[in-house]
């Protein structure tokens, strides 16, 4: 119960990463806003999760869907103690003079506005508090870029600054910031990161890996309660890589 009496959001928390964040959270005392623009996949993870658990449909690119995530935290739950940027989305491999500009803006809203506008409506809550915990979702990306994903790179290594810095101007007020680096998931991103999702690709995926597999929602769940437990509470601006060695 290392996040006993704690109250988390977790965007993108209806599948994939943040749906493991989630269930391990609540299994750890914590209770959970469940975000996600897909609205049945929040409805089904927050059930699933039970009575510590709640679903919130929001988009996390509109600031009055990101104000919303933080007043269901308040009124149902009675404040909040962690935050979990986890929505995020990629591209198909390809060139990076042919992603087209429609896709390009999506990739800097999702990753990387979502995480300005929480900040702009949740970090002066915390300030107030005095306390809280923020954990960003990068990527192996934003360390070891692989060719035709360079927007996505692009968008993580973002995130892994932004981390930084939001972790030195915060630490004042008691608020740490971390980030987490997972290599690619059996999660719905994957046949975006490979182009397609076939027994060929995913080996010659897998052989860039030393321990042979991908992430899971577990591993992503286990490493995000160890950051924003108390057990963590000397750690800040980090980047932990979450990817069976593939940044090494």
């Amino acid at each position: 119960m290392r996040l006993a009496g704690k109250i988390a959001i977790v965007t993108g928390g209806g599948s994939g990463f943040g749906e493991g964040i989630v269930k391990k959270f609540v299994a750890e005392g914590a209770k959970v806003i469940v975000v996600d623009r897909n609205a049945k996949a929040a409805d089904n993870v927050a059930a699933a999760a039970g009575a510590n658990a709640k679903s919130l449909h929001a988009d996390v690119t509109i600031k009055s869907d990101v104000a919303s995530m933080l007043e269901t935290a308040k009124s149902h739950f009675g404040g909040l103690d962690i935050l979990v940027n986890n929505a995020g989305i990629g591209h198909l491999p390809q060139p990076l003079d042919q992603l087209d500009e429609d896709s390009f803006d999506g990739i800097s809203a999702v990753n990387m506005k979502s995480i300005y506008l929480a900040a702009r409506i949740i970090v002066p809550y915390l300030k107030e508090k005095k306390r809280g915990v923020i954990l960003n979702m990068a990527s192996t990306a934003g360390v070891s870029p692989r060719p035709n994903l360079t927007w996505y790179n692009a968008s993580k290594g973002w995130v892994i600054t932004a981390t930084r810095g939001m972790a030195v101007e915060l630490a004042p007020f008691g608020i740490r910031v971390n980030a987490l680096n997972p290599v690619a998931g059996d999660t719905p991103l994957l046949a975006t990161f490979m182009g397609s999702d076939t027994p060929e690709n995913r080996a010659r995926f897998l052989a860039t890996i030393p321990l042979g597999r991908f992430s899971t929602p577990e591993d992503l769940g286990n490493a995000a309660t160890f950051l924003c437990s108390d057990e963590a509470s000397m750690i800040t601006g980090v980047a932990m890589e979450v990817d069976g060695g593939r940044c090494i």
